[in-house]
């Protein structure tokens, strides 16, 4: 007798996960073909930390006052800055930060005082050693101001 459930069993099964793919099949497909569609992200969507850029000043805020560094739980980060006259303020003169070891907890855009770190919208860096994982956060900071500019000529001359 335990035969002959078992097989009925079985026959019952296969009968259900058919049922499934054919349902499937008239609904609308939910793969995305990658390369060549993007979703669009959530509006709760992390990505790694960036500088931001300030519309007033087309630069960013950064008073070098190393909450960042210290905070950081990974100790990822570096701060480095020097005083360009004896009573002014810190220039920023690096920002690297290595996101092979970075836990993206986001302690560091919460402790910003000038909120001048940022969480960005890439999720597209790959790398294929540890050094490619290490970014120097100014340096992307101006090539993206260069980008607005030429963006902003090319907007001008459309126009």
């Amino acid at each position: 007798m335990g035969y002959f459930k078992d097989i009925f069993d079985g026959g019952l099964s296969l009968i259900e996960g058919m049922g499934v793919t054919i349902r499937r099949i008239f609904r609308p497909l939910v793969t995305v073909q990658y390369p060549r569609e993007k979703i669009p992200l959530s509006g709760a969507y992390r990505g790694h930390i960036e500088l931001k850029i300030f519309e007033e000043t087309g630069n960013h805020k950064c008073i070098v006052c190393m909450n960042c560094e210290k905070t950081c739980p990974s100790g990822v980060i570096k701060v480095q800055g020097e005083k360009l006259k004896e009573k002014g303020p810190k220039t920023l003169t690096g920002y690297v930060i290595d996101f092979s070891k970075c836990s993206l907890c986001g302690l560091c855009v919460e402790i910003c005082p000038t909120s001048t770190i940022q969480y960005s919208r890439e999720y597209e860096l790959v790398g294929q050693t540890r050094d490619d994982c290490q970014f120097d956060l100014l340096a992307r900071l101006a090539g993206q101001v260069e980008r607005m500019k030429e963006e902003k000529k090319t907007q001008g001359i459309a126009a």
